[in-house]
């Protein structure tokens, strides 16, 4: 048990002392966007299932890659919100809460925006491209998924955990999600499971820009202070 203990301290214990003060302290006033996306994809999911709302979220949040470009990118934001119609509805919401929510706490809430627009971007052009290669190639799709209704927030999710884990030391989590989504494909392989390991994609080359900027900067540091060089600053 202590060695159990042991490695759970370090696989999540800066991820658990990030997250748990603010939250303790200003409970769902920290979270405003996690909640406030919750509250848009039940409504969303609500009109949806409605003969008078489907059509309009449709027209406002649904992402086929037969569609036009602009119109796809132009749909991708909000697609994010929109729950897929064949699945429950309470998975999204729980994704959407407990990711987004450890994510904003973590990061701030226009980075979590921004890496679940990085990570649902990179699906959403995937498919397109898995499609102009054709199901011969293994990184290719079929052309009937060109009619498929791409929505949800599970790329985001997914990306979002990936991002999360890698930069709160949490590594063998990150790595538990990629695996876990090849698994996905390798036993289904469809549309939404390709998309997933797009995100990933996406994600790990945001992961290594800010990598190589967080590089950059200490290298400049290290030259503004003279530390680093075993010589001592000389001051003009």
């Amino acid at each position: 048990m202590k060695t159990i203990a042991r490695w759970a301290r370090a696989e999540w214990g800066l991820l658990h002392v990030t997250v748990r003060e603010p939250l303790l302290k200003r409970h769902r006033r920290a979270i405003p966007i996690t909640v406030a996306a919750v509250c848009l994809t039940a409504v969303l999911q609500f009109v949806q299932n409605q003969s008078w709302g489907y059509r309009f979220v449709q027209n406002i949040g649904a992402v086929r890659a037969q569609d036009p470009l602009w119109l796809a990118l132009l749909r991708t934001p909000l697609s994010l919100f929109v729950p897929a119609l064949d699945l429950p509805v309470w998975g999204a919401l729980l994704q959407i809460l407990f990711v987004f929510g450890i994510a904003e706490l973590c990061l701030g809430w226009w980075r979590t925006l921004g890496i679940a627009y990085v990570a649902t971007l990179a699906g959403t052009l995937y498919a397109r491209v898995g499609i102009a290669l054709g199901p011969h190639v293994p990184t290719g799709l079929p052309g009937s998924d060109a009619h498929v209704v791409d929505t949800g927030p599970s790329a985001a999710v997914v990306g979002l955990a990936v991002y999360v884990g890698w930069r709160y030391g949490a590594h063998v989590t990150a790595a538990g999600v990629v695996t876990a989504m090849l698994v996905e494909v390798a036993l289904k392989e469809n549309l939404a499971g390709k998309e997933h390991l797009a995100a990933i994609a996406g994600v790990t080359a945001l992961c290594g820009v800010t990598a190589l900027l967080r590089r950059r900067d200490r290298a400049r540091l290290h030259v503004r202070t003279g530390t680093g060089t075993g010589l001592p600053r000389i001051r003009p």
